[in-house]
């Protein structure tokens, strides 16, 4: 019950519930189609990732490869998704988090990251 006696509007609640699963299929949905880019080497190596996390490119500069030192560019590829990644994060809290307020975010809903 509302305080002063009057009973919540279920249609109107179930309206608001279904809007804001709307709006957060709609993030998720821009977040797969946006693409962010992480460095490493200062740019030797260039990773992009979707907003969602899918790599969906890695570039490697002539530079960075020698045959004599493979872990080295091993270390640049890890180091360069890495921070595509981390980048995807920053852009999902950014798209995702006010929606997740809105839902009463941080309340373990499942599915959601944060």
């Amino acid at each position: 019950m509302i305080p002063g006696g009057g009973q919540p509007n279920m249609q109107q609640l179930l309206q608001q519930a279904q809007k804001m699963q709307q709006d957060l299929a709609n993030a998720q949905e821009e977040l797969a189609r946006t693409e962010v880019d992480g460095q490493a080497g200062g740019g030797l190596v260039r990773a992009t990732v979707t907003g969602a996390g899918e790599l969906r490119a890695l570039k490697i500069d002539p530079k960075a490869v020698d045959p004599e030192d493979t872990e080295t560019l091993a270390d640049l590829i890890v180091a360069a998704v890495q921070a595509a990644n981390e980048n995807a994060q920053t852009l999902q809290q950014q798209k995702l988090g006010p929606l997740a307020q809105g839902l009463g975010g941080g309340s373990g809903i499942p599915g959601l990251p944060f």
